[in-house]
Order: C-alpha cells, then structure tokens, then sequence
C-alpha cells in the first residue's frame, strides 16, 4: 500500500505538512529521525521555506521538534509520550462526550451509526486508510456539542499523533485492533443513545488504558 504519494490541496504549506504528516504517521519516517530540509524541498519540488513552515506547523502538531541549530527531528514515540497522548485525549474527549449524551439530537445519532457503518465496512474489506480517515471523521461527528474552542483546536493538534500510535498498534496487533475500536465505538454510541454519562465515561477510560497499553507493546522495548 502506498502511503507518500503527494497530491496538492488546501495551502502549500498544509500540503507539504500533510505530506510529511503521512509519512510520519505511517512509519517512512521513524521515531527521533532528522528530516533533511534540502532532500524534502527536492523531493517534493517545492521551496525550502514551503519545508520550514510546514515543519512549523507540524511541530505544533506534536510530530516534529525543531531544535535549534541542529535542525527538524520526529518527535520520539516513547513511553512518556504515548501516556501523556492517551491520557489528555481522555481528558478531552470525555467532557465532551458526557455534553454528547446530554444533547445529541436524532441526526447527531444518525450520523454515528452511519459512520459506525461504514469502519465496519471497511474493516470486512480491509481497507485500513479508509477506516482510520472514518475514525478522524468519527471522533470530529463525536465533538458537535464540545462548545470550546479550545477542545476542539487542541484535539485537532493531538488527532495526528493519535493517528501515528493507531498505526503503530495496527501493525503490531493486526486486525484485532481494528476489531476492539469497532467494539467501543458500538458500546459508547449505545451509552450515547442511551444518555448514560457514567457509563460513556467508564467505556472511554477503559479504552484509553487498553489502546495505550496496545501501542506501549508495539514500541521497541528501548523506546518503552
């Protein structure tokens, strides 16, 4: 499966970043690597500053550290890391889940089940980029009733990273990871259907533990 081909789209800057997100994302950039500025713009055909900003903006992302004078790095998937990740996505998606199962409205639930619908889709066809882009989709249907700005902007920043160790555990766990992300999201949209906050809460810190401890075993054991 091709993960790096570059398709133009939105600003060049949030295409160069897009790019360089995937490759990250998906491995072709490994933990801690330096990514080379010149080879990049080459490859890319694009300007050195078109690199720069992107590198920027993804650092804001939680993917890239720019260190000065020594240049622009992968943020290192270790065990800090994918704790810290898993435990703020909990934070977040939690406060705005328990407004979800206050507030939803009938097309609210609709549009879950459809996208719940559709991963399972994907999963019968093993379609595994479909179904992570169905998860960022998911989640975004799942923030309607967030109400801050600052939830939803910091979940977008975080969203990348998610995706990063989602992988990771993917290729160390196989389908059976995609097998338990379908099992929450039926439980919490039951619970959501339901109104049931407690029960919500209870299923989204049982699976922040369970998908931490998933890409905690995939990480080679000197990063862990």
């Amino acid at each position: 499966m091709t993960m790096n081909a570059f398709k133009p789209k939105e600003t060049l800057t949030e295409q160069v970043a897009r790019h360089i997100e995937n490759l990250i994302v998906f491995g072709q950039l490994g933990s801690g690597e330096r990514i080379f500025e010149a080879s990049m713009a080459k490859q890319m055909d694009v300007s050195h500053g078109s690199v720069r900003e992107a590198l920027l903006l993804l650092e804001k992302r939680h993917l890239v550290r720019n260190v000065p004078r020594k240049g622009a790095f992968v943020t290192p998937l270790d065990e800090f890391f994918v704790r810290s990740l898993h435990e703020t996505l909990e934070l977040y998606l939690t406060h705005t889940g328990r407004k979800l199962a206050r507030l939803w409205q009938p097309a609210d639930m609709a549009r879950l089940e459809s996208l719940y619908q559709k991963m399972n889709d994907s999963f019968q066809n093993n379609d595994l980029m479909t179904f992570l882009e169905l998860g960022v989709e998911y989640t975004q249907a799942s923030l309607a009733y967030a109400d801050n700005y600052f939830i939803v902007s910091a979940i977008d920043d975080l969203w990348p990273s998610a995706r990063r160790c989602a992988f990771v555990a993917f290729q160390h766990g196989g389908k059976q990871i995609l097998e338990d992300n379908l099992a929450h999201m039926q439980e919490s949209i039951e619970a959501i259907k339901s109104r049931d906050e407690d029960r919500l809460t209870d299923i989204l810190h049982r699976f922040a533990l369970q998908q931490c401890q998933q890409v905690l075993d995939a990480i080679p054991a000197d990063q862990s």
